[in-house]
């Protein structure tokens, strides 16, 4: 199992902090990307820009995730 995390705007949107997805063998980041926005579309705005960790160290779009990973999805910041 493959949790994931939502931050500010992200989880807003979705009306969830934290969501299960189902793990599979060859699984990465990438795909994870693409179920969250197929499954959440009003998270497809945010998904491109947000970035992403694992583990809680930051990953890129292509990396492999292990059964019983957390992916964090951090949207950009922005303020005064």
């Amino acid at each position: 199992m493959i949790t994931i995390k939502l931050f500010a705007a992200m989880a807003e949107e979705a009306d969830e902090e934290t969501i299960k997805l189902p793990w599979t063998e060859g699984m990465s980041t990438a795909d994870v990307k693409r179920w969250l926005g197929e499954r959440y579309p009003m998270l497809a705005p945010h998904i491109p820009s947000a970035m992403v960790a694992i583990n809680q160290e930051f990953a890129n779009i292509e990396e492999m995730l292990r059964d019983g990973d957390e992916v964090a999805f951090l949207p950009p910041v922005s303020g005064g």
